[in-house]
Protein backbone atom coordinates (compact mmCIF):
# COMPACT_ATOMS: atom_id res chain seq x y z
CA UNK A 1 0.00 0.00 0.00
CA UNK A 2 1.15 3.54 -0.76
CA UNK A 3 2.39 5.43 2.28
CA UNK A 4 3.28 9.13 2.20
CA UNK A 5 6.67 10.17 3.55
CA UNK A 6 6.78 11.90 6.90
CA UNK A 7 7.89 15.12 5.17
CA UNK A 8 4.39 15.51 3.77
CA UNK A 9 2.93 16.11 7.23
CA UNK A 10 4.39 19.67 7.14
CA UNK A 11 3.50 22.58 4.89
CA UNK A 12 0.05 23.82 3.81
CA UNK A 13 -2.96 21.64 4.53
CA UNK A 14 -4.18 19.76 1.45
CA UNK A 15 -6.85 17.25 0.46
CA UNK A 16 -4.85 14.22 1.56
CA UNK A 17 -7.82 11.86 1.85
CA UNK A 18 -9.08 12.58 -1.67
CA UNK A 19 -5.88 11.86 -3.60
CA UNK A 20 -5.40 8.63 -5.50
CA UNK A 21 -2.00 6.94 -5.97
CA UNK A 22 -1.60 5.01 -9.23
CA UNK A 23 1.43 3.15 -10.54
CA UNK A 24 2.38 4.18 -14.08
CA UNK A 25 5.31 2.92 -16.08
CA UNK A 26 7.63 3.81 -18.93
CA UNK A 27 10.77 2.64 -20.67
CA UNK A 28 13.99 4.61 -20.95
CA UNK A 29 13.59 6.30 -24.33
CA UNK A 30 16.27 6.18 -27.01
CA UNK A 31 17.12 9.58 -28.55
CA UNK A 32 15.38 10.07 -31.89
CA UNK A 33 17.15 11.87 -34.74
CA UNK A 34 15.44 13.70 -37.58
CA UNK A 35 16.13 13.02 -41.25
CA UNK A 36 18.62 15.89 -41.32
CA UNK A 37 21.12 16.13 -38.46
CA UNK A 38 21.10 19.94 -38.38
CA UNK A 39 19.12 22.25 -36.12
CA UNK A 40 19.05 25.80 -37.52
CA UNK A 41 19.34 28.36 -34.73
CA UNK A 42 17.67 31.76 -34.40
CA UNK A 43 21.02 33.15 -35.61
CA UNK A 44 20.75 31.21 -38.87
CA UNK A 45 23.58 28.83 -37.97
CA UNK A 46 23.02 25.07 -38.49
CA UNK A 47 24.37 22.90 -35.66
CA UNK A 48 24.60 19.17 -34.94
CA UNK A 49 23.93 18.65 -31.23
CA UNK A 50 22.62 15.99 -28.84
CA UNK A 51 18.96 16.51 -27.98
CA UNK A 52 16.11 14.87 -26.12
CA UNK A 53 15.91 11.32 -24.83
CA UNK A 54 18.34 8.70 -23.60
CA UNK A 55 20.39 8.63 -20.40
CA UNK A 56 22.24 11.90 -19.79
CA UNK A 57 25.22 10.93 -17.66
CA UNK A 58 26.74 14.29 -16.80
CA UNK A 59 23.76 16.64 -16.32
CA UNK A 60 21.37 16.45 -13.35
CA UNK A 61 18.97 18.68 -11.47
CA UNK A 62 21.04 21.35 -9.78
CA UNK A 63 23.40 21.79 -12.77
CA UNK A 64 23.52 24.88 -15.01
CA UNK A 65 21.28 24.45 -18.06
CA UNK A 66 22.33 27.40 -20.26
CA UNK A 67 25.31 27.33 -22.61
CA UNK A 68 25.49 23.56 -23.05
CA UNK A 69 26.52 22.09 -26.41
CA UNK A 70 23.10 20.48 -26.61
CA UNK A 71 19.50 21.23 -27.58
CA UNK A 72 16.59 20.66 -25.16
CA UNK A 73 18.79 18.41 -23.01
CA UNK A 74 16.73 16.35 -20.54
CA UNK A 75 18.79 15.72 -17.38
CA UNK A 76 18.96 12.19 -15.98
CA UNK A 77 16.67 9.65 -17.62
CA UNK A 78 13.91 10.24 -20.18
CA UNK A 79 10.88 7.92 -20.11
CA UNK A 80 8.31 7.08 -22.76
CA UNK A 81 5.67 4.36 -22.72
CA UNK A 82 5.71 2.50 -26.04
CA UNK A 83 2.90 0.06 -25.18
CA UNK A 84 -0.33 -0.22 -27.15
CA UNK A 85 -3.74 -0.95 -25.67
CA UNK A 86 -6.70 -2.58 -27.41
CA UNK A 87 -8.91 0.34 -26.36
CA UNK A 88 -8.32 4.07 -26.52
CA UNK A 89 -5.90 6.02 -28.71
CA UNK A 90 -2.71 4.51 -30.05
CA UNK A 91 -0.57 6.59 -27.68
CA UNK A 92 -2.95 6.21 -24.72
CA UNK A 93 -0.44 4.59 -22.32
CA UNK A 94 2.11 7.34 -22.83
CA UNK A 95 -0.59 9.99 -22.50
CA UNK A 96 -1.43 8.49 -19.12
CA UNK A 97 2.23 8.39 -18.07
CA UNK A 98 2.86 12.05 -18.88
CA UNK A 99 -0.47 13.13 -17.37
CA UNK A 100 -0.36 11.17 -14.10
CA UNK A 101 3.33 11.65 -13.25
CA UNK A 102 4.01 14.61 -10.96
CA UNK A 103 7.24 16.39 -10.07
CA UNK A 104 8.46 14.86 -6.81
CA UNK A 105 6.93 11.40 -7.35
CA UNK A 106 9.09 8.38 -6.53
CA UNK A 107 10.42 6.18 -9.34
CA UNK A 108 11.65 2.59 -9.16
CA UNK A 109 13.82 0.63 -11.61
CA UNK A 110 12.05 -2.66 -12.39
CA UNK A 111 14.67 -4.60 -14.33
CA UNK A 112 18.25 -4.64 -15.51
CA UNK A 113 21.52 -4.03 -13.68
CA UNK A 114 20.02 -1.22 -11.55
CA UNK A 115 16.88 -3.10 -10.53
CA UNK A 116 15.46 -1.88 -7.22
CA UNK A 117 17.14 1.55 -7.27
CA UNK A 118 14.96 4.59 -6.67
CA UNK A 119 14.82 8.06 -8.17
CA UNK A 120 12.58 11.11 -8.47
CA UNK A 121 10.39 12.55 -11.22
CA UNK A 122 11.85 15.95 -12.12
CA UNK A 123 9.66 17.17 -14.97
CA UNK A 124 7.66 16.59 -18.13
CA UNK A 125 8.62 17.65 -21.65
CA UNK A 126 5.79 18.31 -24.09
CA UNK A 127 6.01 17.63 -27.82
CA UNK A 128 8.37 14.69 -27.40
CA UNK A 129 6.16 13.68 -24.43
CA UNK A 130 8.88 12.47 -22.07
CA UNK A 131 8.89 12.19 -18.29
CA UNK A 132 12.29 12.90 -16.72
CA UNK A 133 13.66 11.04 -13.69
CA UNK A 134 16.77 11.78 -11.62
CA UNK A 135 19.02 8.98 -10.34
CA UNK A 136 22.44 9.10 -8.64
CA UNK A 137 25.42 8.92 -11.05
CA UNK A 138 26.28 5.32 -10.12
CA UNK A 139 22.73 4.29 -11.05
CA UNK A 140 22.74 6.22 -14.33
CA UNK A 141 25.86 4.33 -15.42
CA UNK A 142 24.13 0.98 -14.84
CA UNK A 143 20.90 1.80 -16.62
CA UNK A 144 20.23 0.83 -20.24
CA UNK A 145 17.92 2.05 -22.97
CA UNK A 146 14.62 0.18 -22.64
CA UNK A 147 14.88 -0.48 -18.88
CA UNK A 148 11.45 -0.23 -17.27
CA UNK A 149 10.77 2.42 -14.62
CA UNK A 150 7.65 2.47 -12.41
CA UNK A 151 6.36 5.73 -10.94
CA UNK A 152 4.06 6.02 -7.94
CA UNK A 153 1.99 8.85 -9.38
CA UNK A 154 0.11 11.04 -6.92
CA UNK A 155 -0.64 14.75 -7.09
CA UNK A 156 -3.11 15.42 -9.86
CA UNK A 157 -6.24 16.68 -8.12
CA UNK A 158 -4.18 18.25 -5.34
CA UNK A 159 -5.95 21.21 -3.69
CA UNK A 160 -5.22 23.63 -0.85
CA UNK A 161 -8.50 24.16 1.10
CA UNK A 162 -7.17 27.33 2.73
CA UNK A 163 -6.11 28.77 -0.65
CA UNK A 164 -8.97 27.90 -3.04
CA UNK A 165 -7.93 30.46 -5.69
CA UNK A 166 -4.47 28.92 -6.05
CA UNK A 167 -4.47 25.89 -8.33
CA UNK A 168 -1.85 23.13 -8.38
CA UNK A 169 -0.84 20.84 -11.23
CA UNK A 170 1.95 18.32 -11.81
CA UNK A 171 2.99 18.74 -8.15
CA UNK A 172 3.55 15.81 -5.76
CA UNK A 173 2.26 16.35 -2.19
CA UNK A 174 5.79 15.70 -0.98
CA UNK A 175 6.89 19.11 -2.31
CA UNK A 176 4.46 20.93 0.00
CA UNK A 177 6.56 19.94 2.99
CA UNK A 178 10.08 20.36 1.63
CA UNK A 179 9.95 23.33 -0.77
CA UNK A 180 9.78 25.96 2.00
CA UNK A 181 6.34 27.47 1.43
CA UNK A 182 5.16 30.01 4.03
CA UNK A 183 1.51 30.91 4.71
CA UNK A 184 1.02 34.47 5.92
CA UNK A 185 -2.00 36.84 5.93
CA UNK A 186 -3.91 34.63 3.50
CA UNK A 187 -1.01 34.59 1.07
CA UNK A 188 1.22 31.72 0.01
CA UNK A 189 4.91 32.70 -0.21
CA UNK A 190 6.89 30.31 -2.43
CA UNK A 191 10.70 30.29 -2.88
CA UNK A 192 11.96 30.81 -6.46
CA UNK A 193 15.31 31.69 -8.04
CA UNK A 194 14.06 33.91 -10.89
CA UNK A 195 11.13 36.16 -11.84
CA UNK A 196 10.41 35.88 -15.57
CA UNK A 197 7.92 38.07 -17.50
CA UNK A 198 5.37 36.14 -19.53
CA UNK A 199 6.39 38.02 -22.68
CA UNK A 200 9.59 35.92 -22.77
CA UNK A 201 7.72 32.61 -22.91
CA UNK A 202 7.68 30.81 -26.24
CA UNK A 203 7.22 27.23 -27.43
CA UNK A 204 4.28 25.59 -25.66
CA UNK A 205 1.93 28.54 -25.99
CA UNK A 206 -1.34 27.59 -27.65
CA UNK A 207 -1.81 24.29 -25.82
CA UNK A 208 -5.18 23.84 -24.12
CA UNK A 209 -3.71 22.34 -20.95
CA UNK A 210 -0.59 22.48 -18.78
CA UNK A 211 -0.73 18.90 -17.48
CA UNK A 212 1.32 17.25 -20.21
CA UNK A 213 4.58 19.08 -20.51
CA UNK A 214 6.15 22.52 -20.34
CA UNK A 215 6.68 25.79 -22.12
CA UNK A 216 9.95 27.47 -22.97
CA UNK A 217 11.79 30.62 -21.88
CA UNK A 218 13.22 32.49 -24.87
CA UNK A 219 16.82 33.58 -24.31
CA UNK A 220 17.62 35.05 -27.74
CA UNK A 221 17.26 38.65 -26.54
CA UNK A 222 20.56 39.47 -24.88
CA UNK A 223 19.31 42.51 -22.94
CA UNK A 224 16.31 40.69 -21.51
CA UNK A 225 18.48 37.71 -20.60
CA UNK A 226 20.85 39.95 -18.68
CA UNK A 227 18.09 41.95 -17.00
CA UNK A 228 16.42 38.85 -15.56
CA UNK A 229 19.67 36.89 -14.94
CA UNK A 230 18.46 34.05 -17.15
CA UNK A 231 21.95 32.92 -18.08
CA UNK A 232 22.24 31.48 -14.56
CA UNK A 233 19.26 29.10 -14.79
CA UNK A 234 19.77 25.55 -13.53
CA UNK A 235 17.91 22.29 -14.09
CA UNK A 236 15.44 22.03 -11.22
CA UNK A 237 15.25 25.76 -10.41
CA UNK A 238 11.84 26.86 -9.19
CA UNK A 239 10.90 29.99 -11.17
CA UNK A 240 7.96 32.41 -11.23
CA UNK A 241 6.42 33.61 -14.50
CA UNK A 242 4.69 36.92 -13.91
CA UNK A 243 1.44 37.83 -15.70
CA UNK A 244 1.06 34.16 -16.65
CA UNK A 245 -2.02 31.95 -16.27
CA UNK A 246 -1.82 28.18 -16.86
CA UNK A 247 -5.24 27.04 -15.59
CA UNK A 248 -6.45 26.16 -19.09
CA UNK A 249 -3.16 26.14 -20.95
CA UNK A 250 -0.29 28.65 -20.92
CA UNK A 251 -1.45 32.19 -21.60
CA UNK A 252 -0.62 35.78 -20.74
CA UNK A 253 -2.89 37.37 -18.16
CA UNK A 254 -2.04 40.42 -16.08
CA UNK A 255 -2.34 40.07 -12.33
CA UNK A 256 -1.63 36.34 -12.29
CA UNK A 257 1.50 34.33 -11.65
CA UNK A 258 2.61 30.80 -12.48
CA UNK A 259 5.37 29.01 -10.58
CA UNK A 260 7.10 26.01 -12.12
CA UNK A 261 10.35 24.09 -12.37
CA UNK A 262 13.07 24.12 -15.07
CA UNK A 263 12.91 20.68 -16.70
CA UNK A 264 15.11 20.81 -19.83
CA UNK A 265 18.00 22.81 -21.19
CA UNK A 266 18.38 25.72 -23.57
CA UNK A 267 17.95 25.64 -27.35
CA UNK A 268 19.24 27.77 -30.22
CA UNK A 269 16.00 27.27 -32.18
CA UNK A 270 13.72 30.32 -32.48
CA UNK A 271 11.03 30.47 -29.80
CA UNK A 272 12.65 27.75 -27.71
CA UNK A 273 14.76 27.69 -24.55
CA UNK A 274 14.81 26.19 -21.04
CA UNK A 275 11.46 24.49 -20.36
CA UNK A 276 9.17 25.15 -17.38
CA UNK A 277 6.65 22.58 -16.13
CA UNK A 278 3.93 24.55 -14.26
CA UNK A 279 3.25 23.57 -10.64
CA UNK A 280 1.10 26.40 -9.22
CA UNK A 281 -0.93 29.24 -10.69
CA UNK A 282 -3.00 31.93 -9.03
CA UNK A 283 -3.67 35.63 -8.47
CA UNK A 284 -0.52 37.67 -7.88
CA UNK A 285 -1.93 39.17 -4.68
CA UNK A 286 -2.24 35.67 -3.16
CA UNK A 287 0.60 33.66 -4.73
CA UNK A 288 3.78 35.49 -3.77
CA UNK A 289 7.18 34.38 -5.16
CA UNK A 290 10.07 34.83 -2.73
CA UNK A 291 13.60 34.86 -4.12
CA UNK A 292 16.03 32.36 -2.66
CA UNK A 293 19.36 31.45 -4.26
CA UNK A 294 18.98 27.69 -3.80
CA UNK A 295 15.26 27.28 -4.50
CA UNK A 296 15.93 24.18 -6.54
CA UNK A 297 14.32 20.74 -6.76
CA UNK A 298 17.63 19.03 -5.98
CA UNK A 299 17.86 20.84 -2.65
CA UNK A 300 14.17 20.38 -1.84
CA UNK A 301 14.36 16.60 -2.36
CA UNK A 302 17.72 16.33 -0.58
CA UNK A 303 19.31 14.86 -3.70
CA UNK A 304 22.33 17.17 -3.82
CA UNK A 305 23.38 20.76 -3.30
CA UNK A 306 22.80 22.78 -6.50
CA UNK A 307 25.93 24.20 -8.13
CA UNK A 308 26.41 27.94 -7.51
CA UNK A 309 24.34 29.98 -9.94
CA UNK A 310 26.46 31.99 -12.36
CA UNK A 311 25.77 33.73 -15.63
CA UNK A 312 26.78 31.86 -18.77
CA UNK A 313 26.57 32.83 -22.42
CA UNK A 314 24.13 30.94 -24.59
CA UNK A 315 25.63 28.60 -27.18
CA UNK A 316 24.60 30.96 -30.01
CA UNK A 317 26.24 33.95 -28.35
CA UNK A 318 29.41 32.03 -27.57
CA UNK A 319 29.63 30.84 -31.17
CA UNK A 320 29.15 34.39 -32.44
CA UNK A 321 31.97 35.69 -30.23
CA UNK A 322 34.28 32.95 -31.43
CA UNK A 323 33.52 33.76 -35.06
CA UNK A 324 34.27 37.43 -34.40
CA UNK A 325 37.56 36.58 -32.72
CA UNK A 326 38.53 34.28 -35.59
CA UNK A 327 38.03 37.11 -38.10
CA UNK A 328 40.38 39.33 -36.11
CA UNK A 329 43.28 36.82 -36.28
CA UNK A 330 45.79 37.76 -39.01
CA UNK A 331 45.84 35.23 -41.85
CA UNK A 332 48.72 32.79 -41.81
CA UNK A 333 51.48 33.26 -44.35
CA UNK A 334 51.01 31.06 -47.37
CA UNK A 335 53.58 28.32 -47.91
CA UNK A 336 56.11 29.04 -50.59
CA UNK A 337 56.94 26.39 -53.09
Amino acid sequence: MYAEPAAQTTGPRYNRDELVAVTVQGQIAHPVARAMPYRVGHDGVPRVLPGTGGIVLNQRIGDLCVGLAGDHIEPGVSLHNNSREVIGPRDGPNNALITYACVGNRALVLNGAARGRQGWVTGKHGGVNHVMVDFPPEVLRRLAIGDRIAITSIGQGLRLPQHPRIELMNCAPLLLGCWGWVERDGQLHVPVTHLIPARLMGSGLGKNNAWRGDYDIQLADRAARARYRLGSLRFGDFVAITDADTRHGPSLREGRVTIGVIVHGDSTVSGHGPGVTPLLTGPAELLRPRREADANLAAALGVRQPVPARERLTLAERDRRQRCQAREVPPKLAFRT
